[in-house]
């Protein structure tokens, strides 16, 4: 049996996706990031700094989506989407892998301060606005390169997708995509693949965000 441990919307879906995408058998147990699930003892010793996603699978535990991914792709190599050591891509696929959370980091930053924080007053414009800058000049390296192919390799789809394409689903929170066509184009793409359809379906309603964009007023 595999086992996924889960956030609705959050960077687990990256692994909920892919083992869809993998047509895998697996059962999806659900958390709470404000219920304390995520803090008890049980669930630390799954993953020990108290985040999804943990994989229950091979007789083991796995945290850290970017390992999952790896380890998934790596182990399940029949399904094509990973990058064997030798493969021409290979390097380009670790990287756009991993540069994920270099765009997740602004993303969890505009997360605390937008959403997690109790008292509003609390909040920073000048973090806010700082880090929705950041999170924009990490989209620009994505949209050169979806300019020039319809997915992150140009040989297609992998676990690379995976990873960046779920970030693009809470980007559009901080970030108008407006100037990047060829993002907007790509997202429209990933969420016409079956297994996105099934795994959004699975996913069930995100709970996080309130608004449909959150902008940092002036003054």
């Amino acid at each position: 049996m595999i086992r996924l441990h889960h956030v609705p919307f959050s960077r687990s879906f990256r692994i909920l996706w892919l083992l869809t995408e993998m047509g895998l058998d697996f059962e999806v147990v659900e958390h709470s990031i404000t219920d304390g699930s995520l803090r008890r003892p049980d669930f630390l010793a799954k993953s020990p700094a108290g985040r999804v996603p943990a994989l229950e699978i091979d007789r083991r535990i796995l945290f850290e989506s970017g390992a999952i991914t790896e380890y998934l792709c790596e182990t399940r190599a029949r399904h094509g989407f990973g990058r064997a050591p030798g493969h021409a891509e290979r390097a380009d696929w670790l990287e756009w892998l991993h540069y994920a959370e270099t765009m997740a980091q602004p993303i969890a930053n505009l997360n605390l301060q937008w959403v997690f924080l109790r008292d509003a007053s609390m909040r920073s414009p000048t973090l806010l606005k700082m880090e929705a800058r950041r999170l924009a000049l990490t989209l620009a390296p994505l949209e050169a390169r979806l300019a020039r192919h319809d997915h992150v390799l140009p040989s297609g789809f992998s676990g690379a997708d995976t990873m960046l394409g779920y970030n693009l689903l809470a980007v559009p929170y901080f970030v108008r995509l407006e100037p990047f066509p060829a993002i907007r184009a790509y997202v429209e793409r990933i969420a016409r693949r079956p297994a996105h359809i099934a795994a959004r379906a699975r996913d069930g309603a995100q709970g996080f965000y309130r608004q449909e964009f959150y902008e940092v007023a002036d003054g």
